[in-house]
């Protein structure tokens, strides 16, 4: 497997990104993953992001643009996280979960498989009170 891959995005600009020694997962030079986090090897993570200690990124995920994912945090297979968004350590999000820009997933939250999550919402844990889509998150 190659140590660095370069491809031509849809804006016709070259884009290069590094295998994470954890899991071989493709991870911008400008982007922070810590070395205890495993980035599964069909997984992207963009400039700007950050991946904390323990956190897993499974198959076919994609961390946008500036997306912050805390510690311990598992991000399944399949999962957009948008742009700006941040995953706040312990947090779970569920095979095929689409979350747009500007979320915040609180500590230890979960976001079920293929949920749909609009832009700017904040879910919390269950029993922590309420999201802003009126139920436990």
């Amino acid at each position: 497997m190659a140590a660095s891959v370069e491809f031509e995005d849809d804006n016709g600009q070259v884009v290069q990104y590094v295998r994470h020694t954890n899991g071989g997962g493709l991870v911008s030079p400008r982007a922070r993953v810590h070395e205890a986090a495993k980035v599964a090897s069909t997984a992207y993570v963009e400039a700007g992001a950050q991946v904390g200690d323990r956190s897993r990124i499974g198959e076919g995920s994609w961390l946008d643009h500036d997306v912050i994912v805390g510690e311990d945090v598992v991000v399944a297979a399949n999962v957009h996280l948008g742009p700006r968004t941040r995953a706040e350590d312990g947090t779970w999000i569920g095979t095929g979960a689409r979350v747009g820009s500007d979320v915040v997933i609180g500590r230890g939250a979960r976001v079920a498989p293929d949920a749909v999550v609009r832009d700017t919402a904040v879910l919390r844990r269950a029993g922590s009170g309420r999201s802003e889509f009126g139920i436990a998150a």
